[in-house]
């Protein structure tokens, strides 16, 4: 297995390490990925081997990918967040010729616990056996690019103390995965299958409660959750189906009528911002979604 090292990723994207970047501590850069392709002359995008790299490295991918890992494959078919660790190797394909989105490599030396408060390898997200692809949402993906936007500002300052700042940056793309990654360490003991069904629940109880009528469900269906937990739908049904009893549809069904509940007998919301606080794109779609569950409308349940 061979080891990359920052020097190696300099001289294979024939890119040149900037001037002065090395006076600080450990080392780090920010790119922008369609500018890296169109720098190599328009070759299309190649698989990355399967190795060891001596550098950590954060991605926002934006276009059809696929990473592959010793115990998993995940297929990327729009907007997801990638964390690489130097201890786990992976490869990595891109499946189309659009591809654009950003990314930030760093040493371990870079995010020294003396500097950055943390030590990397024991964070959530870079655990053996995680979770270290996230697909992201339209909203997500907004304010992943607007982090790493501010990371090439300020790696092109003169700011004195820009590299602090930088660090604040790539902690803040770290935070932002371990809140979309569910406590995995929480079911260490448990079979492949019934942690799934633990990370489904998880994910599921927080999208509740709903607390203001701007508040919309981030994930409303099968899909949506199989795509968080890094899943085919079809495998996570057959999961909760063998762990609960309930197909995935039902549960996020039972739990939609929960909340429904709550929020007819403990607002004075309308059924309209009802309807749309719980992903439904007409009022009623929502109304025959509650009478079915039910046998009694959202204006008969409230009264």
């Amino acid at each position: 297995m061979d080891i990359r090292t920052i020097e190696d990723f300099y001289q294979e994207t024939a890119q040149l390490i900037p001037a002065g970047i090395n006076k600080e501590i450990g080392h780090f850069n920010v790119f922008d990925t369609a500018d890296m392709i169109r720098k190599l002359e328009g070759t299309k995008p190649t698989p990355m081997s399967y190795n060891r790299r001596a550098y950590y490295k954060i991605s926002l991918i934006c276009g059809r990918n696929r990473a592959e890992y010793a115990d998993k494959v995940i297929d990327i078919e729009k907007n997801a967040l990638l964390f690489a660790t130097p201890k786990i190797p992976y490869t990595y394909t891109p499946l189309g010729d659009e591809q654009a989105g950003h990314f930030c490599l760093f040493t371990d030396a870079f995010m020294v616990p003396a500097k950055s408060g943390v030590t990397l390898d024991e964070l959530p997200i870079y655990q053996p056996g995680g979770y270290p692809v996230f697909q992201l949402s339209d909203d997500d993906t907004v304010e992943i690019k607007g982090i790493f936007r501010k990371m090439h500002r300020e790696i092109a300052s003169d700011y004195a103390y820009k590299y602090d700042l930088l660090r604040t940056y790539v902690l803040e793309l770290i935070h932002y995965g371990q809140k979309l990654q569910p406590a995995t360490s929480l079911y260490p003991a448990h079979t492949a299958s019934a942690r799934i069904s633990s990370l489904f629940i998880e994910l599921l109880e927080r999208q509740f409660p709903i607390e203001s009528t701007q508040q919309q469900l981030g994930l409303r269906t099968a899909k949506d959750y199989a795509g968080r937990l890094s899943v085919h739908v079809n495998h996570l049904n057959k999961v909760l189906k063998e762990n609960t009893g309930k197909t995935t549809t039902e549960l996020i069904g039972n739990r939609l009528i929960q909340e429904a509940k709550i929020l007819l007998r403990q607002t004075n919301w309308t059924i309209s911002e009802i309807s749309y606080c719980l992903g439904f794109e007409e009022v009623a779609h929502f109304s025959n979604f509650f009478r079915k569950q039910t046998t009694l409308s959202p204006i008969a349940f409230r009264s």
